[in-house]
């Protein structure tokens, strides 16, 4: 009787300006293997499938719940989290390849500071004055908070510029995920002083206006975060403010 077993073709590439290239290595079946766990098991025995013994491949792995982002990957072609990848439900051969909308370091790892940059150009953030004692703050209804909660579960796994066709390595448009947070910080009482200066950085070039609504980055968002809402909303703020600049000068 076979054993069974799974197989995985990776692919590979040394470093940022190396030509990529694929192995396949196979490693024995065992139940609730995710990709991760696949991985790791093939990094304690990095032998091909021809029997070449090579460097284990490189990837980028830390919450295994799906809530830091990093392990990010193309799974059959598909961009999604490899640690609730489930083996047992992918087509085999597994294929894993590096996200394209990012410059590649090692094997399936990528660069994201586009992302983090993006960030810094909404200025995603709510300033406060010192560290001592504000008080409570302001209120915020339950259901805005609820909304808001929903904004704020993104994990900056970049899956939705892996699927947006505006978004390039050579840069272009800044992203579903940053238009959200940019939403999610206009929403709190305290960040909407600095509403202005974050609807300005997305008026300009690579921002809202370059969205072409194809709503993938909906269904590609690991934590079903309302993308369409956020770029939605942030058009209507961004509109609103274009009309201020013009009449109210």
């Amino acid at each position: 009787m076979t054993e069974r077993s799974i197989e995985l073709r990776v692919k590979r590439q040394t470093g940022p300006d190396a030509e990529p290239y694929w192995q396949t290595f196979r490693i024995p079946w065992r139940p609730q293997h995710n990709v991760v766990s696949a991985l790791m098991e093939i990094r304690l025995h990095p032998v091909t499938a021809e029997g070449e013994r090579v460097p284990p491949p490189a990837w980028e792995a830390s919450c295994l719940e799906e809530v830091c982002g990093s392990c990010a990957m193309l799974v059959n072609g598909r961009a999604r989290m490899a640690c609730t990848a489930l083996v047992d439900k992918l087509d085999q051969p597994i294929t894993l390849a590096p996200m394209t909308k990012f410059p590649v370091v090692r094997d399936l790892i990528v660069d994201r500071r586009r992302m983090f940059r993006a960030l810094q150009q909404i200025e995603g953030w709510i300033p406060i004055d010192g560290t001592y004692d504000l008080g409570p703050g302001p209120r915020i209804s339950p259901e805005r908070q609820e909304f808001m909660y929903r904004l704020d579960q993104c994990i900056t796994c970049g899956c939705c510029l892996e699927v947006c066709p505006q978004v390039s390595q050579e840069g272009g448009f800044i992203g579903a995920a940053a238009i959200a947070q940019a939403l999610l910080f206009n929403l709190h009482p305290t960040g909407e002083m600095n509403k202005d200066e974050r609807l300005d950085a997305l008026m300009g070039p690579g921002g809202i206006a370059d969205c072409g609504n194809a709503q993938n980055c909906v269904e590609a968002c690991p934590k079903d975060i309302p993308l369409t809402h956020a770029i939605g909303e942030i058009g209507r703020q961004t509109t609103g403010k274009w009309l201020r600049d013009i009449f109210f000068r």
